[in-house]
């Protein structure tokens, strides 16, 4: 039991004892820094229970829990708020439980099992910057999600067919001459990126020349030569024309091959993988049958829908008049497939823009009418876009920030900074350039995940890099800190492995205990609210609280032996915290820096 519901407990058994009222809850908080004590009673909400003067009721629960409580060696009262001082002792044995526990803070995994989704990315271009962020969220929860006891299958759904995908087909038959990643030396994705570009300037060529001879801009947009390959190359896929066939799984095949570099570079990963050109047709038996049960009606074109008026939002079509899906029926059927694949996933993660919103209430909601019993574990990890200072991305145009460009310049921006700190003097080649990766990959990683999930975020690679402040970099350069004090003290020999025999704490080490202490709730709070920026807001408090102590107290400079043991194992300790934190957000930790 921790000290919270320790007190919370002995509380309520003041309120009774002194008052004989009946306590529902006790509300706690942090005591403020410029007053004594380590946790704070709030009194104000106990005067629904309890009538009185919240100084006299503080004062007198206070004594109550001084003389009952054995953690409890002060108090006092600062208008309503009980501030409590908790024995050294407690912090002690607390530590002391926890210092050589291996992934401290991890529940040990359930046969609760999520699927998450993420990246589900097109096969007509490279991963860009908005990838990134997705990529980053759905990994980060993923692990998170692990360490907080759940089974987790990583997923994605690749949206390898429909008319995006052919024009990337068309403008390559017209313009490439037969080139391939090999004769170019480009990375698939991108070879085919550049088509879908191509594609995209011609297309707007052949709409200008059609408007110069009189043809109406609307009429135009329809009618130009190359829109109308694409829809007939689209319709021979669909029919299975083995031509057509053979050159989408040639080009998707680059891409596949491009992703897997940017992926790997990235460092997330996938359990399973699905594809659209096996999920599109399914969700129509589903459809057919919530006919039957009322889920859904027909509309007299023979188009199927169902009515959310009654929940707040409007009707929504799930079948067209020709009897083809819409998106919402190849969500449907792919979520029921999911569950027929992986009997024991019990709630999914869909990490998709929040331009998708209210898509995703939908479907949940129409999953819950066709009376899934999973269905009200599902949620949607809606997360706002990523800009640059240079403005917005658009694929089409080529004004994309590449995934691959980017995070080359990340370790290049990393190379810069450190080479101008020059603290890699006797580091090879080899190793400088592994370092600058960390430091650049850490950076953009934790820079993207610091920020709540909901908000839009505005990326400077410069600011980002930065060695001080809330920023990856300085994370890592306390973790490598940390490291040094590690080996300085292994090689004076000190005995750091053994019980410390302390008594009392500085206020500096106490803090870092308390710290130290939130991790386990904290990863269960990430978990609960699908948020890494709790994860690093936490390990950033935890790497000041650090600093604040190494500046103030002496470690290997210290005297008394068992103090000197005591500091190191505390440091030893934050450091493995720091490490675990960060592997939770995908995030490198170096030894040396």
């Amino acid at each position: 039991m921790n000290i919270q519901e320790v007190l919370s407990q002995k509380v309520k058994e003041a309120v009774q004892s002194i008052f004989d009222k009946e306590l529902p809850n006790v509300e706690f908080q942090p005591t403020r820094k410029d007053f004594e004590g380590d946790i704070t009673v709030v009194v104000f909400p106990m005067l629904r229970v309890v009538k009185g003067n919240p100084v006299q009721i503080g004062e007198q629960i206070g004594t109550y829990l001084k003389d009952q409580v054995n953690e409890v060696a002060n108090f006092n009262v600062i208008k309503g708020f009980l501030n409590i001082v908790i024995n050294d002792s407690f912090y002690l044995d607390f530590f002391n439980s926890i210092k050589n526990i291996e992934q401290y803070g991890y529940v040990k995994k359930s046969d609760d099992a999520v699927m998450v989704e993420y990246s589900s990315p097109n096969t007509n271009k490279p991963l860009h910057l908005g990838h990134i962020r997705n990529n980053l969220l759905g990994y980060s929860v993923s692990e998170i999600l692990k360490a907080s006891g759940k089974k987790v299958y990583k997923t994605q759904i690749i949206n390898d067919r429909g008319i995006h995908i052919c024009k990337s087909m068309v403008a390559w038959k017209r313009f490439g001459n037969g080139e391939t990643p090999e004769s170019t030396g480009l990375k698939g994705d991108k070879l085919v990126g550049n088509y879908y570009v191509a594609f995209d300037k011609a297309y707007k060529d052949q709409i200008a020349q059609l408007a110069a001879n009189g043809t109406d801009q609307k009429v135009a947009e329809k009618d130009a030569p190359i829109m109308l390959e694409a829809q007939e190359m689209l319709l021979k896929w669909e029919a299975g024309d083995p031509d057509t066939v053979q050159l989408w799984k040639t080009m998707n095949g680059w891409v596949y091959k491009g992703f897997e570099v940017t992926y790997k570079n990235l460092g997330v990963d996938f359990d399973t993988l699905y594809y659209e050109s096996d999920t599109y047709l399914l969700g129509k038996d589903v459809v057919a049958d919530g006919l039957k049960k009322g889920v859904f009606f027909k509309k007299e074109d023979g188009s199927v829908w169902i009515d959310l008026t009654e929940d707040g939002l409007d009707e929504k079509i799930v079948l067209r008049s020709d009897g083809t899906a819409v998106y919402m029926t190849q969500d449907i059927g792919t979520a029921i497939q999911r569950v027929k694949d992986h009997p024991d996933v019990n709630g999914m993660v869909y990490t998709v823009g929040n331009e998708q919103d209210y898509h995703f209430k939908v479907l949940f909601l129409i999953l819950q009418k066709l009376g899934f019993s999973w269905s009200n574990k599902l949620h949607h990890l809606s997360y706002g876009m990523v800009d640059l200072p240079s403005g917005k991305m658009k694929s089409r145009e080529g004004t994309v920030v590449d995934a691959d460009d980017l995070m080359a310049d990340m370790t290049q921006t990393a190379a810069t900074i450190s080479e101008e700190l020059g603290k890699l003097e006797d580091y090879s080649k080899e190793e400088k350039l592994a370092l600058y990766k960390m430091i650049g990959l850490g950076a953009l990683k934790y820079y993207i995940l610091k920020v709540d999930p909901k908000k839009r975020i505005l990326f400077d690679p410069e600011e980002s890099v930065d060695f001080q402040g809330n920023t990856g970099p300085f994370i890592q350069y306390t973790y490598a800190r940390i490291q040094s004090i590690l080996r300085k003290a292994a090689s004076m020999e000190i005995q750091s492995n053994v019980h410390a025999a302390v008594t009392e704490l500085h206020s500096k080490e106490k803090e870092l205990i308390k710290q130290l202490q939130l991790f386990p709730e904290t990863i269960q709070l990430a978990a609960e609210n699908y948020s890494p920026a709790l994860i690093a807001n936490y390990t950033y408090d935890l790497v000041k609280e650090f600093n604040s102590f190494y500046q103030q107290v002496s470690i290997l400079g210290e005297e008394n032996e068992a103090k000197k043991i005591l500091r190191i194992q505390l440091s030893k300790k934050v450091a493995e915290v720091i490490q675990d934190a960060f592997k939770l957000l995908g995030v490198e930790v170096p030894e040396r820096m």
